[in-house]
């Protein structure tokens, strides 16, 4: 559904310039309104256009994101949270003007309590500056997306990664934070307990609500130590369907695998090209164990023979710590190694989530739908939890091109949705997943959401456009 269909706050090209001079009187030229940087701040990886605020506001404290929350909600100026600009969804676009709110320069960690194994950090720490930080101390963060992405943001996006099946996501990591509110006022969603049972879960509302209920300004996070020892293996498939049937298997039978990635033959030679690996170009599996050095020779030894059973060649496993992050960095880069494979082309980053039971099925007929409409889709993602993506090329200004990527990508969709499952996994609605929304929860569920949002933010200024069309928003109607 394009941005520019949904309900918006009205525009009023006087209030934005009045709410743009007020904050430069505050906070001078961390306001800034050049083009680069505002194209910057609306940037999309996606289908979708770019759609440049009025202005960025570079803040650096709780207090300054509630002067600018303040200053646009007396004029009903929409604000957008900005942490590093990684997400895939068009969460970061404007489509009725307003101010970015760049989080980045919050990016200080607040506390480590390594006996409670948890920390504070602001919005604007990324996990690799987290767990850099948390070197010396024994312990890690292990939610890892790929990208550098800032704690903040993936907070709001409920972001997973590679390591999901072992650690889970981001809604298991946070254990409480706090967030700027539509009306300028903070919320403590909860404190550093391990569980609590006192009122709401306001903290996985707030997580995952991709900014459009308030602006994260602090995280308190779940940790781990780091494991005694880790290994990293490959493993190469005869086919896509058969790597998927032993990634079930091994879930199945309990194996605690840390990480668990599939690639495609496509994937693979576009991963050999851009990191200089010589992995065979068939399906693969790449895995990681966690544990004691003897409990990760057993955990790959029982890998081993699961997939022997399944038609897997060349397992190898290796604890070289230089091969291990050599092979995960290439995984990380997948995404630039596809259009080092196919140069001149953009491409779009879909993701889908299924119950592992319905993976490999649903991904061979993925695969099959692809190819019958002459798009070149490799296929790789975190199938340990049934979460896999495809990489759409994208031919700028083909007509034709874009109309099939648009209806793939839709058809992908409804066909994880038809196996109860989601579509999405880890990226989020944002603007370009709007139309499902309904087809997977049903509109009572989309009502709910729609009358939090109308309740909580009832000007509709924060992040407005994004997850569903806010329509005529307000109390549950019989």
């Amino acid at each position: 559904m394009p941005s520019d269909t949904v309900t918006l706050p009205p525009r009023d090209e006087a209030a934005v310039a009045g709410v743009i001079d007020t904050l430069r009187g505050q906070m001078g030229d961390r306001v800034q309104t050049g083009a680069a940087i505002r194209a910057q701040h609306g940037h999309t990886t996606t289908w979708l256009a770019t759609q440049a605020p009025d202005a960025v506001v570079f803040v650096r404290s709780t207090e300054e994101v509630q002067a600018v929350v303040r200053a646009c909600a007396a004029a009903r100026v929409p604000v957008i949270p900005y942490g590093t600009g990684t997400s895939l969804e068009g969460h970061l676009n404007a489509p009725a003007g307003g101010i970015s709110i760049d989080l980045s320069a919050m990016d200080q960690v607040l506390e480590v309590n390594a006996a409670d194994l948890d920390c504070r950090v602001q919005p604007g720490v990324t996990r690799t500056a987290l767990n850099t930080y948390l070197r010396d101390t024994g312990l890690f963060f292990p939610v890892d997306p790929g990208a550098d992405a800032s704690l903040g943001g993936m907070a709001a996006t409920r972001a997973s990664g590679t390591n999901a099946v072992r650690y889970g996501t981001m809604r298991d990591a946070v254990l409480g934070l706090k967030a700027v509110l539509p009306n300028g006022e903070v919320m403590t969603s909860a404190h550093r307990a391990r569980k609590t049972s006192a009122g709401y879960d306001l903290t996985r509302l707030m997580v995952g609500s991709e900014g459009t209920l308030g602006i994260i300004t602090e995280l308190t996070l779940r940790l781990h130590g780091i494991p005694d020892s880790i290994s990293a293996a490959t493993c190469a498939f005869p086919t896509v369907e058969d790597a998927c049937n032993t990634a079930i298997e091994a879930l199945q039978m309990g194996l605690p695998v840390a990480r668990m990635e599939l690639m495609d033959a496509l994937s693979v030679k576009a991963v050999n090209l851009h990191s200089k690996l010589g992995l065979p170009e068939t399906p693969m599996l790449l895995l990681e164990f966690h544990g004691s050095a003897a409990g990760v020779a057993e955990q790959a030894e029982s890998f081993g023979l699961i997939a022997e059973e399944h038609g897997g060649q060349g397992f190898r496993w290796t604890a070289n710590p230089q091969e291990r992050n050599k092979l995960w960095q290439a995984r990380h880069d997948a995404y630039w190694a596809f259009h080092t494979l196919m140069p001149g082309l953009k491409s779009v980053s879909t993701d889908v989530c299924v119950p592992i039971s319905s993976l490999a099925e649903c991904v061979a007929r993925a695969r099959e739908k692809a190819e019958g409409m002459d798009l070149t889709t490799p296929v790789l993602g975190h199938v340990g939890d049934g979460n896999f993506h495809m990489l759409v090329p994208l031919q700028e200004g083909d007509p034709d091109q874009m109309r099939r990527v648009k209806g793939f990508l839709g058809w992908l969709a409804e066909l994880a949705i038809s196996y109860q499952g989601t579509c999405t996994g880890e990226h989020g609605i944002g603007q370009g997943k709007m139309p499902y929304l309904v087809a997977e929860l049903g509109p009572e569920a989309v009502a709910v959401m729609r009358a939090i949002k109308g309740a909580v933010d009832p000007l509709n200024i924060m992040n407005p456009g994004k997850i569903f069309d806010l329509g005529n928003a307000g109390p549950l109607q019989t």
